[in-house]
């Protein structure tokens, strides 16, 4: 696996910008538009629990898990940018990830932030 396998993120062509900070440096805020979020729920095959199980007798990085949770952030950013672009957003700020465990079946994650519209200064 490459490191393109455990990293995210947006790309350069997005029409809406995911900024974890309060503000855009060089923008203006002209509209809060409100809450948004993106949520997934994953649930891990047998195979990676049976691997799970005897990588954490021995020790070391759980690659399998750790390449699920990455797709697991990236779909919830994904439906984070949906929701904010079709509430009119060109922006999303304050993004944060929650992760929790969901009925001991899966891993939940969620996607937060505030959509907002942002202008050039």
């Amino acid at each position: 696996m490459g490191i393109e396998d455990y990293g995210g993120g947006q790309t350069t062509q997005s029409d809406v910008l995911v900024v974890t900070t309060n503000d855009v440096p060089g923008h203006q805020v002209t509209q809060v538009i409100g809450e948004v979020f993106g949520l997934t729920v994953r649930s891990r095959h047998l195979g990676s629990q049976i691997g799970a199980g005897l990588k954490s007798m021995i020790g070391g990085e759980l690659k399998g898990l750790t390449k699920t949770l990455v797709e697991t952030r990236n779909q919830a950013m994904e439906r984070l940018v949906e929701q904010a672009r079709a509430r009119g957003a060109n922006a999303v700020l304050m993004m944060r990830f929650d992760v929790s465990e969901a009925a001991d079946v899966g891993t939940e994650v969620c996607a937060y932030g505030t959509a907002a519209v942002i202008s050039r200064v």
